[in-house]
């Protein structure tokens, strides 16, 4: 394995717990209390995957997703508290890709690294087929490179707004609903109950599509079923 992770929290007893079960897996783990020293590692680290707490004592973690979003596309898991459903639709729209509630399993944790991991690596490894290509309403989508272009002008989307985009468009002008997206996206029922995670990607995949919620033309809300895509 050997991948490179982030870990920020400024709880040092779960940061470190975390750091214990990521290393029995075989990960290399940057482990940090607070943003000042984890901004310093992003820029000095090649990291696969950045696990953040939104509550730090120097900067939001909120703030610090929204840092990394503006040079890299690996996955961010969030740590939310309890209850607060703001901060996790918060995080999914500034581009994290999964969040976690505290207090949580270190397994758990350990399973939604490994598989937003995958899904990267298979975003990532290159080589180009004709297969590989999706193409919807000026849409061009490249499975294998995780490239997207719309209307011939690239589009920097995260893991799980890309692999939204590639189910919408192998169901062009079908309605995929809510938890079937969770379904396949993250195959557990745990998110096919929270149709507000969903919501938070097709809202900021539509702010870099330059579309509109009122008249949409690309994603489309179909209300009480789902969304669709057509072209």
């Amino acid at each position: 394995m050997g991948e490179k992770i982030l870990v920020v929290d400024d709880e040092k007893e779960i940061a470190d717990l975390v750091t214990l079960y990521l290393e029995g897996e075989g990960f290399t783990v940057f482990c940090h209390y607070q943003a000042a020293d984890a901004l310093a590692c992003i820029r000095e680290e090649k990291l696969d995957l950045a696990i953040l707490d939104v509550m730090l004592p120097d900067m939001s973690g909120f703030v610090l997703c929204r840092k990394i979003r503006e040079h890299y596309q690996y996955p961010v898991i969030m740590l939310t508290a309890k209850g607060e459903e703001m901060d996790k639709i918060t995080g999914l729209t500034l581009g994290a890709d999964d969040y976690i509630t505290k207090p949580f399993l270190p397994l758990e944790l350990v399973a939604r690294v490994k598989a937003q991991l995958r899904r990267y690596k298979q975003y990532n490894a290159g080589g180009v087929e004709e297969e590989d290509i999706l193409t919807c309403g000026g849409l061009v989508l490249n499975e294998r490179t995780h490239e997207c272009l719309l209307h011939e002008k690239p589009l920097l989307l995260t893991p799980t707004e890309f692999t939204i985009l590639c189910i919408l468009c192998k169901n062009r002008g079908k309605v995929v609903s809510a938890e079937e997206l969770s379904m396949q996206i993250w195959g557990e029922a745990y998110f096919s109950k929270n149709s507000n995670t969903v919501t938070a990607h097709i809202r900021h995949l539509r702010e870099k599509m330059g579309d509109s919620f009122e008249n949409p033309r690309y994603i489309k809300t179909v209300w009480g079923y789902g969304y669709k895509i057509e072209g």
